[in-house]
């Protein structure tokens, strides 16, 4: 079936009940465009779970802070609809601002635990605004199952506690990172590197990558393998590392004592290279 595209919430709404009375299973890839191959991957594992697959673009206004790149964010809004024409999207949901915070709102959703630490702790009220507005569209779009990829590794996880949290019939999948021949974690805000910028942006996952090595090697204390990535990074000038962190897989949990890195870990990283903010995060240990 062709490419539906959706402005109005209860168009939206009526599209939805369609393909309930048809007894389909819907799949949901919510997404602010600029859509790269790491958006395309989630997709066609949507396409493979389900009958049916939304996907959203929302620039988000309530995920930036004050002195982040809202304005500046890439839109390409015809160029995504190509895009998710090619991969067999079933329905497109491009709302506007007024219909997703109409005049007068005031509910946030929050979790404290998670909210607050690691890229939250940078970029305070970020995953307020993630929460409410993926709370918002997975009440839009009431689907069976929902695609995250790993990159937004926090992201994953406090989306997956809010869902368990607040009872959403929704199964969460989260789906490994994509990434360039170079390494590089797919991005939209890959769009806005200088050239000389993006031949130096895959050292963050060459440093997240010798964490991973020197684990392997025996390596358990966090610190030093935290020094690992930091030693790697500062042989280039042009970087500024927010955060580098060795947190448990399950809970974001930080590693404490003697003991070391004992449980499956993930290494998440932020760092600012010319205007851009990158992410990108490691899984390493026992699974």
């Amino acid at each position: 079936m062709p490419l539906s595209t959706i402005i109005a919430p209860m168009d939206l709404r009526a599209q939805i009940l369609e393909w309930r009375l048809e007894r389909k299973k819907i799949a949901f890839v919510p997404t602010m465009g600029a859509l790269h191959m790491g958006h395309i991957s989630l997709v066609e594992a949507a396409r493979k779970q389900a009958d049916r697959v939304v996907v959203s673009i929302f620039v988000n206004p309530m995920q930036f802070g004050p002195k982040e790149d809202f304005g500046n964010y890439p839109r390409m809004l015809a160029q995504d609809i190509a895009k998710l024409e090619a991969a067999g999207v079933d329905a497109l949901f491009a709302p506007i601002a007024a219909d997703i915070y109409p005049e007068g709102f005031q509910t946030f959703v929050s979790n404290n635990a998670i909210n607050n630490i690691l890229d939250g702790r940078s970029r305070p009220g970020h995953f307020d605004g993630v929460l409410t507005v993926v709370s918002k569209l997975f009440n839009l779009v009431q689907p069976d199952c929902a695609f995250f990829g790993k990159k937004d590794y926090q992201q994953l996880k406090v989306i997956s506690n809010m869902v368990r949290d607040l009872s959403f019939p929704i199964e969460i999948v989260g789906c490994d990172t994509m990434r360039e021949e170079d390494g590089l974690a797919m991005s939209s805000r890959n769009l806005r590197l200088t050239p000389a910028e993006r031949q130096l942006a895959p050292k963050i996952y060459q440093g997240l990558s010798l964490i991973a090595e020197a684990y392997k090697a025996g390596e358990r204390d966090f610190i030093k393998l935290t020094d690992l990535f930091k030693e790697e990074l500062a042989q280039v000038q042009e970087f500024r590392l927010d955060s580098i962190d060795i947190r448990t897989q399950d809970r974001l949990a930080a590693f404490e004592g003697d003991g070391g890195v004992d449980k499956p870990a993930v290494a998440l990283v932020a760092a600012h290279l010319g205007s851009v903010r990158l992410i990108d995060n490691l899984e390493f240990g026992a699974q």
